[in-house]
């Protein structure tokens, strides 16, 4: 059950409009289902943990078609994974050692912005140092990317090597291989979503233990 309210396409949101609309929600949910919030409220157990970007247009439970409760969510400019943010590094531990998901997502979105700033030299502001990381993936990729002529071409390229390296940046952490390391399973996938089609294409990269992993990522409590 996902309740659906549409708007009109000329109709403005307004913060008034956003509290009615939360009302109409309510309201429509509970005629589909008078326990839902009941249920919704004594806890959670997704099995999923999302790490999308902050684009107002790549909802994760929508464009998956799922229910609150389904998807535990973090998003940021450009899905990015980096090791010194404590914010994603303590979602992920309470995502895995506390809700025991079995699925970590890297989302990211074909015309990103956050990417596509990252492939110029226009200062933003204080986002240019978060898009730093960025400009690290095209340069390990710089010979692949430089060989597209194609902007949008190379732009959605450099959105999959974003999420694969940030794929490869989970398999990294301490908490990752340390549920590696207990058997317990846990898959860290790459996908990325069309704005253009709505369909969500996996790129092709899953990790789901540290064979892979250059020793010298490997941390103490990990598998040798």
């Amino acid at each position: 059950m996902c309740a659906n309210l549409k708007r009109s396409e000329n109709q403005q949101i307004t913060y008034e409009g956003l509290l009615q609309g939360n009302k109409e929600w309510v309201a429509e949910t509970l005629s589909e289902d008078p326990d839902f919030f009941s249920r919704l409220s004594a806890g959670q157990k997704p099995p999923v943990l999302w790490i999308g970007c902050s684009d107002s247009r790549v909802p994760a439970n929508q464009i998956t078609n799922t229910n609150p409760g389904d998807i535990f969510v973090l998003r940021n400019i450009a899905n990015v994974v980096v090791h010194t943010d404590m914010s994603m590094l303590s979602v992920l531990d309470y995502a895995v050692n506390v809700l025991g998901v079995e699925h970590v997502i890297v989302c990211g979105h074909y015309g990103c912005g956050g990417v596509e700033a990252a492939m110029g030299n226009k200062q933003f502001g204080v986002i240019d140092n978060w898009l730093r990381s960025i400009k690290d993936v095209y340069r390990l990729h710089e010979e692949e990317l430089n060989s597209i002529t194609e902007h949008k071409e190379r732009l959605n390229r450099l959105v999959e090597l974003n999420v694969t390296e940030s794929v490869f940046n989970l398999t990294k952490t301490s908490i990752v291989q340390n549920r590696w390391a207990s058997g317990k399973k846990l898959g860290i996938h790459g996908w990325a979503y069309s704005l253009e089609t709505g369909l969500i294409k996996d790129i092709g990269v899953t990790c789901e233990g540290d064979d892979s992993l250059s020793p010298v990522f490997k941390t103490v409590g990990s598998k040798a």
